[in-house]
């Protein structure tokens, strides 16, 4: 699969990596649904996911949204095996609807934690720090 550059795969691993940049909305997380749909789709074994936020200048969301999506990818994602969705965020909008949407997934396949530290978010997802850091070439 080709991905955009805001978004990594480590197959040995399993791990997606997402890297928003600018304003994270409406399209942005469409965006990143529909890849992790086809990923699911396409591999056998169940892909973990990393979403490093930081690079994000905006976040024009809502918390409508939010839930609507979380009980999407509740409902989409139901009775596949356990994946953890780490989400490393400092903006307070961002840390809000994290929050939110770990609560609308809880007791889902699907385990989300916020992180505001790379390290933590690395130790909880069980891979090398190096695997969450952009390399140079890949978006920052």
């Amino acid at each position: 699969m080709r991905f955009p550059p805001d978004i990594q795969f480590h197959e040995d691993i399993p791990l997606l990596v997402y890297r928003p940049r600018g304003v994270i909305d409406e399209a942005s997380v469409n965006k990143i649904i529909s890849i992790l749909a086809d990923l699911e789709n396409k591999t056998k074994e169940p892909s973990n996911r990393f979403s490093d936020t930081l690079g994000a200048d905006e976040v024009e969301l809502n918390f409508r949204y939010v839930i609507h999506v979380s009980l999407y990818r509740r409902l989409t994602y139901s009775g596949k095996p356990p994946v953890k969705s780490a989400i490393l965020a400092t903006d307070s909008t961002l840390v809000h609807y994290t929050k939110l949407h770990a609560l609308m997934t809880q007791g889902s396949p699907i385990k989300v934690q916020l992180f505001q530290e790379r390290e933590a978010a690395a130790r909880w997802l069980d891979v090398p720090i190096e695997r969450l850091i952009a390399q140079s070439g890949e978006s920052k």
